[in-house]
């Protein structure tokens, strides 16, 4: 957004003769299709209402819809797009015309970033989503595969808890954000290909600019998707930037590949698969698959999974912690919660959870207050009525998660941080079931319906299991005292500035 508003001028001086001739058409446009559209606010040529969208998009569209209401139309540029804000409005969109808002807009950005083969996160509805879905769920993120690999998450997370407890016995603060990225990295990428980012410092810079960078320029406003007469421009210098992160990916990858092959080269009928990449490949050469998995096929999915898997758990794990910081008092019962169940002689582990009723309240009131998917977008595929209103083919949609889970008819008090909305210690019946899956409107920080996040369970276990170990192993407190709130842009709502802590370790040894 902040390269948006550099080029607003120059697109306004350049094309200064050409918009007294955008307007007459956008007015004959509008005045044709008064009372069949949702409300708008008030747009200009050439740009519609960019220019109502600050550096933080989800809030700029909150502000409006409270002015507007929960279903507005805008033109993003010359594209039409509708905006929900509402659990209401959402569930229209996400169940009753589910079909018809199964796909997602593709960014042209990915032509470079990505391969010509769109990944799960961008693929069309159609058959071979519905293959690469059947492939995520029942093989990569089943029961069986997560098993298989718990005692890498269990590792990593013991690890993670060591670097930690040697920076708590120097004194020293520790950049949590950093510390948490890095664990997931690890994790992620042990649970892909059997390898560690850290395993020397210069692969781990190498992954870690890919991740980032990958997310940076996917989540980045591009000019060229939204202004017609820029679509062939690339005046951000953002299809340089992907092509070369690409290039520096698939170098990387391809040689991950290689190996992967020459160790399985002699492989067994009952050969058992150690990572996600070995499963893929098993894929590929099944000659009976319903779909023939290429190499881009691989390259493309497996991009995929390490940006989504890294960057949204350890987003959310700094935010909790931030928030337990601010509150000290719903840190310490989430504490004695973890020492009542676990003890101190031994770790927390993934099948503690399930005990946690606490920390599932914290961890579900951080996915409120801090989606890490703030704003869904969809596109239409047939026209369709909402509300009254008709929605085109090919009409965009955003439905703003982060407006949702503030909304004052579903929440009370929705601004405060309140893990007790989710749970009541008088007993589990007075548990309030909201389902952070979609299944309640009124939050959605992993979507709703066909296209809901594949990777919920895998995230959900790791910021648990991660949190309640962090809260058992040691005290936190913000450096300065207060940690500020503030949120910076980007695709999975990071924190503005990051959470710096020292920690001061709880138990005697670490039971590692």
């Amino acid at each position: 957004m902040e390269d948006y508003q550099n080029y607003i001028i120059l697109f306004l001086l350049w094309l200064v003769s050409t918009i007294v001739v955008r307007a007459i058409f956008t007015s004959k446009s509008s005045s044709n299709n008064k009372g069949r559209l949702p409300p708008s606010p008030y747009g200009l040529p050439i740009i519609g209402h960019l220019h109502h969208l600050g550096p933080l998009p989800h809030q700029s569209l909150h502000k409006l819809s409270n002015q507007y209401g929960p279903l507005m139309h805008l033109y993003l540029g010359s594209v039409p797009t509708v905006v929900a804000s509402s659990p209401e409005v959402a569930k229209e969109f996400f169940k009753t015309h589910e079909s018809a808002f199964s796909s997602r807009p593709l960014p042209s950005i990915l032509n470079t970033l990505s391969y010509p083969s769109p990944d799960l996160t961008f693929a069309p509805y159609g058959p071979y989503w519905k293959f690469l879905k059947k492939v995520c769920m029942s093989q990569l993120l089943g029961g069986k595969t997560l098993n298989l690999l718990l005692p890498v998450r269990t590792d990593e997370r013991k690890r993670f808890l060591t670097s930690i407890l040697k920076k708590a016995e120097s004194n020293e603060c520790v950049d949590v954000g950093k510390e948490l990225k890095r664990l997931t990295n690890n994790i992620i990428s042990r649970m892909i290909m059997s390898k560690r980012c850290a395993h020397n410092e210069n692969e781990a810079d190498e992954i870690t600019d890919v991740v980032n960078g990958s997310a940076e320029v996917a989540g980045a406003f591009n000019v060229s998707d939204f202004i017609w007469f820029c679509k062939n421009l690339d005046l951000q210098g953002l299809k340089k930037k992907s092509k070369a992160i690409h290039d520096k990916f698939d170098k990387m990858v391809e040689s991950i590949i290689k190996d992967h092959r020459a160790n399985n080269v002699e492989k067994e009928d009952n050969f058992v698969p150690r990572d996600f990449l070995d499963i893929l490949l098993q894929i590929s050469d099944d000659e009976g698959s319903d779909v023939k998995l290429t190499q881009e096929n691989i390259k493309s999915f497996f991009l995929d999974v390490f940006v989504a898997g890294t960057n949204t758990s350890s987003i959310t794990l700094e935010w909790a912690l931030a928030e337990l910081i601010n509150h000290p008092n719903i840190m310490k019962k989430a504490m004695d919660e973890v020492d009542s169940v676990v003890g101190k002689t031994r770790l927390v582990e993934e099948s503690d959870v399930v005990n946690f009723p606490y920390i599932q309240a914290i961890v579900k009131e951080t996915l409120r207050l801090h989606p890490p998917g703030p704003i869904l977008s969809r596109v239409a595929s047939e026209t369709c009525a909402i509300n009254g209103y008709e929605i085109k083919e090919n009409t965009r949609l955003l439905i703003n998660v982060w407006a949702i889970s503030r909304d004052p008819n579903h929440w009370e008090s929705p601004l405060e941080f309140k893990p007790e909305r989710f749970y009541n210690e008088q007993g589990s019946e007075n548990f309030k079931q909201v389902d952070v899956r979609g299944q309640h409107f009124q939050l959605l920080p992993f979507g709703s319906g066909r296209r809901v996040c594949p990777g919920t369970t895998l995230g959900l276990q790791i910021v648990h299991t991660t949190l309640a170990s962090m809260l058992q192993c040691f005290e936190w407190k913000a450096t300065n005292g207060v940690v500020d709130m503030d949120e910076g842009p980007g695709l999975t709502l990071p924190r503005a500035h990051s959470l710096v802590s020292t920690p001061k370790a709880r138990l005697s040894p670490l039971p590692l």
